[in-house]
């Protein structure tokens, strides 16, 4: 295991649990090794913590391990077209705010202003369960293996691009 091993599978488990579930017993269990490795890397749990202070580095780790994940379970696109039962909608409708406030959360870091940051945050998870929706109805649709990375890559550069005058189009506006 490499140093960035660990750092990718910590990125993974804050995705799942938030930071609480960054512990060094089960990402060495998700890992398929012992917590000897870890410390050979990172003195303690804070230093693989910091390892993922990156924010930009958070949201493309994060995007590739959604995406990737939502491709082999179509749990979240079964709950997705359960959401009309009372029972899923709550339920959907806490997750998905907690997923968007944590990708606004990404982009306030990185320096977006709270409402753009919320609006890219929207924007991302919609691209996500897009992304995740086709993945399961029309996959060939998709880029193939060789090209997924590059082009989860060119939709996070969309994402993370910010406009030269910071004013937003209208579609009136003189070119």
């Amino acid at each position: 295991m490499t140093a960035e091993d660990w750092a990718d599978a910590a990125l993974a488990a804050l995705g799942e649990g938030g930071l609480a579930a960054v512990a060094v017993e089960p990402i060495a269990t998700r890992l398929g090794t012992t917590k000897g490795s870890f410390y050979w890397h990172f003195a303690n749990r804070d230093a693989l913590v910091e390892a993922e202070a990156d924010p930009e580095r958070r949201l493309r780790g994060l995007f590739a391990y959604a995406t990737a994940a939502a491709a082999d379970d179509p749990l979240e696109v079964s709950l997705l077209a359960t959401a009309a039962d009372s029972r899923v909608a709550a339920v959907l409708r806490r997750v998905t705010e907690r997923r968007i406030g944590y990708l606004a959360g990404l982009f306030a870091e990185l320096g977006f202003p709270e409402a753009e940051a919320r609006r890219r945050g929207l924007l991302a998870y919609t691209a996500y369960l897009g992304h995740a929706q086709l993945g399961h109805a029309v996959p060939q649709n998709l880029p193939g293996p060789a090209d997924r990375d590059r082009y989860l890559d060119s939709v996070l550069d969309a994402l993370l691009h910010r406009a030269h005058t910071g004013a937003h189009r209208t579609g009136t506006e003189a070119e």
